[in-house]
């Protein structure tokens, strides 16, 4: 499984996470000493078991919503025992969860987002577009309406919408005219029929610039399906407030929408929330949050040399450095 997955960015998040969990968490009366860190993308566990290994002390929630990937996490993750606990769920899911634990706040936090090596790699799930493959997409197999229902029911209006808010694709008209087209020939039920269908639809110049030129419809469908910007929109600020004084959130994420997004919700936490003028600024206006990263830190050369999937990650982090005031 290890040679499956490369976790990206590893030693970076690790390190950006050291502060808060080589210490202690909470020492009150009952309370458990040892520091608790949250996985909320388990994926094949590389990061989660890199975690386990560097903070001896430390206990890991982990959250996923592909019940495989829990499976085979589960194996992987074994050998620490009850050191780890793996939940099935949306990791905007993760107030319930620690609800549920009975854990009051955490001392660390990592988002790896996107779509996980195994599902990639794994043909039958339909997320690349280098393979042919049922045009499923879905993370948690188990529910909601795949990329082939997107692609033959939604009106070509809202195909529109979501490969231009998705996907940022320019030729988003040109393609959903071509897919409403084929569609009413014969549904869609495999990738292969789709990438044919996009290239042909594009225009020379636009074949030649970015990569596949499925990438960005691929990548909107996959958004639309699990609904992630939605979840990611609910999930950092969830997280940011489960975070204990001291504690610490790092997130790997792989395209612009997701970074943006990001980037709002730790800038805002940084920042005053006083109205203008103020001669002192009262302790419930003060930044609840210290930013780790300066903008978006990338990842080496070398890494990427080592593992192609590492290029398009962006890493943000930062701190809790005060309660919420009332």
């Amino acid at each position: 499984m290890s040679q499956r997955h490369v976790p990206v960015m590893l030693q970076r998040c690790l390190d950006l996470l050291a502060p808060a969990l080589e210490r202690p968490g909470a020492t009150g009366a009952g309370e458990d000493p040892h520091p608790v860190v949250v996985d909320c993308t388990l994926g094949l566990g590389g990061h989660s078991e890199a975690l386990l290994t560097r903070f001896p002390a430390a206990r890991l929630v982990a959250l996923d919503r592909d019940r495989e990937a829990l499976r085979l996490s589960g194996e992987r993750l074994a050998p620490f025992g009850d050191r780890a606990t793996l939940v099935h769920a949306v990791y905007d899911e993760l107030p319930d969860v620690l609800g549920r634990l009975g854990i009051p706040a955490v001392q660390g936090v990592l988002f790896d987002l996107g779509v996980s090596s195994m599902q990639l790699d794994e043909a039958d799930r339909g997320f690349a577009y280098a393979q042919d493959a049922p045009l499923d997409m879905r993370m948690d197999q188990t529910t909601g309406a795949g990329a082939a229902e997107v692609l033959n029911t939604y009106p070509p209006g809202e195909l529109v919408r979501i490969l231009r808010a998705y996907g940022e694709e320019k030729q988003a008209k040109r393609i959903v005219a071509a897919i409403v087209r084929e569609r009413e020939k014969e549904p869609f039920t495999n990738s292969a029929r789709l990438v044919e269908v996009i290239r042909d639809a594009l225009p020379q110049a636009a074949k030649r610039t970015g990569g596949n030129p499925a990438k960005r419809t691929f990548q909107a469908l996959r958004i639309e399906v699990n609904g992630e910007l939605t979840v990611l929109e609910r999930a950092v600020p969830a997280a940011v407030k489960a975070l204990a004084v001291g504690g610490r959130i790092a997130v790997l994420s792989y395209h612009s929408l997701e970074d943006r997004l990001v980037k709002q919700v730790l800038a805002e936490g940084a920042a005053t929330t006083a109205p203008p003028g103020l001669p002192v600024v009262p302790e419930r206006y003060q930044p609840r949050l210290k930013l780790l990263t300066r903008g978006a830190e990338l990842p080496s050369e070398e890494e990427v040399a080592r593992n192609r999937r590492a290029a398009p990650a962006r890493l943000r982090g930062a701190e809790r450095i005060r309660e919420d005031v009332r």
